[in-house]
């Protein structure tokens, strides 16, 4: 089984992979593992990403499509994979549907999770992270312990910059205007599927698997 996930920062994509692969026995793919393996590697692709990320760049899709090709030339992706983050735009959409054709496969199914905008920014704005340990927590969803501190080494919690509600409402932007029309794209397919993206983690993994049927 190949899936794409699609839908806006804070949908829940990340959270639903990592429940799908261990449902369904297969890797998890994102665009954030792939880069941080490439950083930790020291390969020629990481000391790229490295460069621009420092520049204040962004990464462009000749760097990005060739870490995805290098992943799913991996033997762990024989029985599908799932992706999360990539593609983003239609060009990269495109270059996926060839680079698998060519291996004779094809996507099976894009899910769509579907959660309205208000909610969105209310989840990634009340996110904030420990910087020593990267442990994620949410003001009102999953408070820590003591307000402010990590449960786990209690060091002093920060929001990132791009979790500030004018950062989240530019990244709804962006992706409005970049990352949607992937939802066409793979309509004109024939594979898209939406599912309600508000309720708990396991509810929404359960709704998935409807979508997605017996196996």
């Amino acid at each position: 089984m190949i899936l794409v996930l699609l839908g806006p920062p804070g949908a829940g994509k990340g959270t639903q992979a990592k429940l799908l692969a261990a449902e369904y026995g297969i890797p998890h793919i994102s665009t954030g593992d792939m880069f941080r393996d490439h950083k930790a590697r020291g390969t020629e692709l990481g000391k790229k990403v490295q460069a621009i990320m420092d520049s204040g760049g962004l990464v462009t899709d000749d760097i990005t499509n060739e870490m995805v090709r290098d992943r799913l030339g991996r033997d762990d992706v024989a029985k599908g994979f799932i992706l999360d983050g990539y593609p983003r735009t239609t060009a990269q959409a495109e270059f996926l549907e060839q680079l698998l054709a060519r291996a004779g496969r094809k996507i099976d199914r894009a899910l769509s999770y579907e959660v309205p905008v208000e909610m969105v920014v209310e989840r990634i704005s009340g996110r904030r992270s420990c910087p020593k340990c990267g442990a994620v927590y949410h003001v009102s969803q999953n408070p820590p312990k003591q307000t402010g501190y990590c449960d786990r080494d209690g060091a002093g919690l920060v929001q990132r910059d791009d979790d500030k509600p004018e950062n989240v409402k530019k990244r709804m932007e962006e992706y409005a205007a970049k990352t949607a029309p992937l939802k066409a794209f793979y309509a004109g397919r024939g594979l898209v599927s939406d599912v309600e993206g508000v309720g708990t983690p396991e509810g929404i993994l359960a709704a998935t698997k409807t979508v997605l049927g017996p196996r």
